[in-house]
């Protein structure tokens, strides 16, 4: 069997090289989409490399293998090599694996093609995250890919930003954070900014952890005023992006909120902080 794969991939390597394949070989194209099931790794990448090669003539076998095939291995490399073509064309077979498939390569690989096709797929992601019907995790695959699209989509985040859903503000929030990190674009830094005062925890606290990852400084002030928030999560989050930021500037308002704080967890990690930005200062004056 792997003899016959080989010499099937040898031959329309060939015929691609002489300029001889017939992309209307259907026959063909569905014998190559059943060698992405060979056992060798390096077999499957090389068919689905030529299959992507070839593009879009082999979409309608790929898909049909991706919703369909038994083998899940087959399953697994049908939706790679659809993440391969990023032809907008895939995006409901991607979204039907990933809502559908047992399999949770199957589901990884899918939500990568849809990231890989950009902005094209933001209005389903979107839907993914505001539907009642999906799971923690399916969401969490597409905010995940919302984040990996990043500047490409930012339109559409700087609008869902002001969303009704929870959800989709806290996936918009990561997805911002990375156009700001791509494009250094103040709206994005502004966006988050204001995050930072969203009646939701979990919004407050993704913002705080963007602008800590991105090391924000003109956020500083905005995160001292987080430092007295009610709830302490918020108050943690702060105090964790000010230790990642690491400008001087915040000790004395992190000592200060040490001094109030009564929730064990948030001191702890206002204490760290107060810590590694003195290690910082001490080590600088070197």
């Amino acid at each position: 069997m792997q003899k016959k794969t080989d010499a099937l991939l040898e031959s329309v390597a060939e015929q691609i090289n002489g300029q001889t394949f017939d992309v209307n070989n259907h026959q063909l194209l569905r014998q190559m989409v059943e060698c992405l099931g060979d056992t060798r790794g390096t077999v499957r990448l090389r068919c689905a490399q030529t299959l992507a090669e070839i593009g879009k003539p082999t979409i309608p076998f790929l898909t049909e293998a991706l919703t369909n095939h038994q083998n899940v291995v087959v399953r697994r490399a049908a939706a790679k090599t659809l993440t391969l073509i990023a032809d907008p064309a895939t995006i409901p077979t991607l979204i039907g694996a990933l809502l559908n498939d047992e399999d949770t390569v199957v589901k990884g690989s899918s939500v990568g093609g849809l990231a890989r096709m950009g902005e094209a797929a933001v209005p389903v992601l979107l839907n993914i995250l505001t539907s009642k019907e999906y799971s923690e995790s399916t969401k969490g695959h597409a905010a995940w890919a919302l984040a990996f699209i990043g500047a490409e989509a930012k339109e559409h985040l700087y609008r869902e930003i002001s969303s009704e859903s929870v959800e989709v503000r806290s996936a918009v929030v990561g997805a911002i954070a990375k156009v700001a990190e791509e494009q250094q674009e103040q709206t994005a830094f502004n966006l988050l900014i204001n995050a930072l005062r969203d009646i939701s925890l979990s919004v407050q606290c993704e913002a705080a952890s963007a602008l800590g990852n991105l090391a924000y400084k003109p956020a500083i002030p905005n995160l001292v005023e987080l430092l007295h928030h009610p709830d302490w999560e918020s108050r943690k989050a702060a105090a964790l992006a000010l230790m990642k930021i690491g400008d001087p500037v915040a000790l004395d308002p992190l000592q200060a909120a040490l001094t109030q704080e009564t929730e064990a967890a948030v001191q702890t990690i206002i204490k760290l902080a107060i810590s590694q930005i003195q290690k910082q200062l001490d080590e600088d004056d070197w």
